[in-house]
């Protein structure tokens, strides 16, 4: 596939514009064009040691799900290791293009894997995403009423002004008066001209309404997970199910106050990678994710909830095999697509 199909149906696949807005996601390294993808190659982690499996198997694509590339690259020289992988990705033709937390919000993605580890529950998205447009093409709706003395003047003024969408006009009685409501949507910015406008008319702009329009919550979409499990369990068992769907020896594990390894758990609060701040507040018998800060494990347990940390990649990993049967199917199997065997946590237990 030529490079810039793929990234469409990558997008497709899930929109960049469900990632966090500190993220870094989308196409990060482009070789000169045309370039044509045979062999897509998919990793958690752009290590050295990664990329050079990546040049050995011929990759023309590098899907690394953290971006190698986050604060800004002043330079590109062989000093630094995240330099040196710009370096050897262009030398050798190879894109990089990085999900990160897009694959998080998404029903399919890493959070929802995640989730299997459990066993049998249902579950829904901590902090839902909103559809990444306004409705009607604007974030406010100004609605006010005008007498025909002053309603031409008005609606040419209003029209010279920039994203103003959906503008309608209806005969109105107000206080006896006939009139005529005017209805619109503007964006943000537009908002402020319009108000300045309107402001120039004492009788306009006491008339006037303005309401905020809500971005549609998207359904099975956003950060972490709440899952409510068909049968309760104990800690215990939730820890092996844990480690057997992450296939690790061992996890972390802080207890509640006044719980036990055998106390029941029902709901469990979710987020893979680092989950703190997508954790933080919500009532759960237990957090699941790879890394917290030591404060906030003392702030969940005090509350009586237990927390499990797998270590930050461990959580995201293993779906990396589920990612490559899923991009099979929707790149209607065009493409090679292989798994990193190189790729793996930094952080060992000696």
């Amino acid at each position: 596939m030529n490079l810039r199909e793929l990234i469409s149906a990558l997008n497709d696949f899930a929109s960049p514009a469900l990632a966090e807005s500190w993220d870094n996601v989308g196409l990060l390294v482009e070789p000169s064009p045309p370039h044509t993808v045979n062999t897509l190659f998919l990793t958690n982690d752009l290590t050295e040691e990664v990329m050079e499996e990546a040049v050995q198997k011929k990759a023309d694509l590098v899907l690394s799900y953290h971006p190698p590339i986050f604060t800004p690259l002043k330079r590109v020289t062989w000093k630094t290791w995240k330099e040196r992988l710009v370096v050897r990705a262009l030398e050798n033709r190879i894109g990089i293009y990085s999900p990160h937390t897009a694959y998080d919000a998404i029903p399919h993605g890493v959070n929802n894997w995640l989730t299997k580890g459990l066993g049998a529950c249902t579950s829904a998205p901590l902090h839902p995403s909103t559809a990444p447009s306004s409705p009607a093409g604007g974030t406010h709706r100004v609605e006010f009423c005008a007498d025909a003395e002053h309603l031409d003047s008005v609606l040419s003024k209003i029209k010279d002004i920039p994203e103003i969408s959906c503008l309608t006009t209806l005969p109105a009685r107000v206080e006896g008066e006939e009139q005529t409501r005017v209805s619109l949507n503007c964006s943000q910015k537009a908002l402020l001209e319009v108000v300045a406008l309107l402001s120039q008319n004492s009788l306009l702009y006491h008339k006037t309404e303005i309401v905020l329009l809500q971005k549609a919550l998207l359904p099975h979409t956003g950060m972490g997970r709440l899952c409510t499990l068909s049968e309760p369990v104990s800690l215990s068992d939730v820890i092996e199910r844990i480690k057997g769907h992450l296939q690790l020896l061992h996890v972390r594990v802080a207890v509640g106050a006044s719980r036990t390894l055998e106390s029941p758990v029902k709901k469990v609060a979710l987020c893979a990678g680092s989950g703190s701040s997508v954790l933080k507040g919500t009532e759960a018998d237990l957090y699941l994710t790879g890394e917290m800060s030591h404060h906030d494990v003392l702030d969940a347990v005090a509350n009586g909830i237990s927390v499990i940390l797998c270590e930050h990649s461990n959580t995201e990993r293993g779906f990396l095999s589920e990612l490559r049967d899923a991009l099979a199917v929707h790149l209607q199997n065009k493409i090679n697509i292989i798994v990193s065997e190189k790729d793996r946590d930094p952080l060992q237990v000696a």
